[in-house]
């Protein structure tokens, strides 16, 4: 590819069905006006919670009603600039929608301290007594247990006005790093230019020629050194903003006030990374074997894209969903059959490469509207790979959302990258054991590494490097963008050890290419969430447990209606101790004795 398409040059069939969402931008704009009327009825349910089970029931019921029309008019003009950033009318959308959230937060905000001035006794007898608030016992039992950390009505209102303009923080970053920053083209080996941009980056990393993969990591990080300032005044007002917040609420620290709220121990992150830390070595073993299967003798930073074969199959989006259905056959034939319409016949993927389109891929829907994918598919393995893990989380909320009602159809962060993850490794064992041609196995063990590397390396190591930063702000030491820069690419360095060539400046640059660092501590997610997906999938590709796959679908319909660590336990795998972050680690280490035995 030598011009990278305009939005309105690509396919509709490879875009998504945006229109089963919203007909038109008037529609979209007058329900934002129905909604902010709405919005402005909830003041009538103020001072009157206590009243009794009956209003209490309405009041959640309103409530419901105004938040899923909420998120729905979020959700459509944000999953759209992500798609076309360069559509001037959806940006001044995404800032309405934006305040609207703000406005809806801060006005309900009174629900919670106004149910914590209630007798607690007699709250929890409402809710055991009266099956229209039934529903909400898991709801309430959290909010009681987080007593401490709600501040009065008034603050909370305060607080829920500063969302809006306090998340507008991550909105400067993505504003600059999507849609202003440019990069300068690629080069390939014959001096040819190949045009960089983000929905471009990774097919261009993992170029067969090292020269244009060189050349767009340099020309990337460059960019992002070149506002390295800029990106660290936003990050670190990100950071303090964070420990405002966890102070405010009384925590003890912004990865107490992270986890808490899902009743997650702070054990479970530093069991992660101490466990991290132990395996490093596979790690440098990984970069020397790979330095060998490509045949050279330094490997660099750039290299690890490479790809492993010339002969990765080329594939069409419908061959790589008929990959991932067959994959995913042991969880049964509605699954795979829902699977199927929602690729090839509802859109729910949005694939195509096209100028102004956001990095990386994520699925992003609401209650009322199909699980949406964004990608951009370079027909290969790897994008086959992300798919089947985009649509992981896209049947996690499409099974949530059929089985829950809207109060537990946010499923937690710690959860989120389980049914991803575990997608991939179905669909990877399946191609392993159905294709044995030296080509595709290697292709296959590149697939598989991508994702790897970039859970179970890249995201600890970002882990790490919010830990510290993190740690230094709630000492209140100084922080720059030098420093930030210095302690990245310092956890990078033992990361790559002797095997790697790196380039500490562009490594150290890391931290300002990852959007993930504004939620805090999502990172180490990653990694816990490859942990639990692989420990799940070995259960049921191992065939000696007949209730394995029951309890996996049972996971997928939970949502939050429990707390995440029993909802995994309850599916087979047990967070709280480092066993599945082992499991996890002896799956890499066998990876890497695949692609040894296929290069010897």
């Amino acid at each position: 590819m030598t011009t990278v398409p305009a939005r309105s040059e690509v396919p509709i069939e490879s875009t998504w069905n945006h229109e089963s969402v919203f007909p038109s931008f008037d529609a979209w704009r007058e329900e934002y006006r129905a909604v902010v009327d709405l919005i402005g009825e909830i003041d009538a349910f103020k001072g009157s919670l206590s009243d009794s089970p009956t209003r209490l029931a309405e009041w959640f019921d309103f409530k419901a009603s105004v938040a899923r029309r909420v998120w729905t008019l979020y959700m459509y003009p944000v999953m759209w600039q992500a798609c076309d950033g360069n559509h001037e009318e959806i940006k001044g959308m995404v800032g309405q929608a934006q305040g609207l959230a703000g406005q809806y937060i801060s006005a309900a905000s009174f629900e919670n301290p106004e149910l914590l001035a209630m007798d607690e006794g007699g709250l929890t007898s409402w809710i055991q007594k009266h099956a229209d608030l039934n529903v909400y016992r898991q709801s309430i039992d959290d909010l009681l247990r987080t007593k401490k950390h709600v501040l009065s009505t008034e603050v909370e209102a305060v607080l829920g006005l500063l969302s809006d303009p306090l998340g507008r923080i991550e909105g400067i970053r993505g504003a600059l790093t999507d849609m202003d920053m440019t990069f300068s083209a690629a080069v390939d080996s014959a001096g040819a230019e190949l045009p960089l941009v983000q929905s471009t980056r990774d097919k261009l990393l993992s170029s067969s020629d090292q020269e244009a993969r060189k050349t767009a990591w340099n020309n990337y990080a460059d960019s992002f050194l070149k506002f390295n300032n800029t990106l660290a005044t936003t990050y670190l007002a990100s950071v303090k903003r964070n420990v405002v917040m966890a102070r405010l609420r009384g925590y003890d620290s912004v990865l107490h006030a992270k986890l808490t709220p899902n009743n997650i121990p702070v054990e479970v992150f530093h069991n992660l990374i101490d466990t991290y830390k132990r395996h490093i070595p596979t790690w440098h073993r990984y970069w020397d074997v790979r330095r060998r299967a490509l045949g050279y003798e330094t490997i660099h930073p750039y290299d690890l894209w490479a790809p492993l074969t010339t002969e990765d199959p080329e594939l069409s989006f419908a061959d790589a969903v008929d990959m991932i259905a067959t994959g995913m056959a042991p969880l049964g034939e509605e699954y795979v059959a829902t699977l199927r319409r929602g690729c090839l016949e509802q859109r729910w993927v949005d694939y195509a490469i096209n100028d102004g389109k956001s990095e990386g891929a994520f699925s992003y829907g609401t209650y009322d509207s199909h699980p949406f994918i964004m990608m951009s598919f370079d027909g290969n393995l790897s994008s086959m790979g992300t798919l089947a893990h985009e649509l992981g989380h896209s049947m996690h909320s499409l099974y949530t959302r059929e089985h829950q009602p809207f109060v537990y159809s946010h499923y937690s962060m710690f959860v989120a990258e389980v049914a991803s993850n575990f997608n991939q490794a179905m669909v990877r064992a399946h191609l392993f054991a159905s294709n044995s041609d030296r080509d595709f196995q290697l292709a296959l063990i590149q697939e598989a590494m991508d994702n790897i590397h970039r859970y179970f390396f890249i995201m600890p190591t970002l882990a790490r490097f919010e830990f510290e930063v993190h740690a230094r702000m709630e000492k209140d030491e100084p922080l720059t963008a030098d420093m930030l820069n210095e302690i990245m690419s310092g956890f990078y360095a033992e990361g790559y050890g002797q095997t790697m060539t790196d380039d500490p400046r562009r490594t150290g640059s890391t931290w300002a290419q990852f959007g993930h660092l504004y939620e805090p501590f999502y990172t180490f997610q990653y990694a816990t969430g490859i942990s639990a997906a692989h420990a799940l999938a070995n259960a049921i590709l191992a065939g000696d447990d007949a209730n394995a796959v029951e309890r996996y679908l049972a996971f997928l319909r939970a949502g939050n209606a429990d707390y995440p660590i029993n909802v995994l336990r309850a599916a087979g795998v047990d967070m709280s101790t480092p066993k599945a972050v082992e499991e996890t680690f002896k799956v890499l280490e066998g990876l890497v004795d695949r692609l040894e035995s296929l290069i010897m």
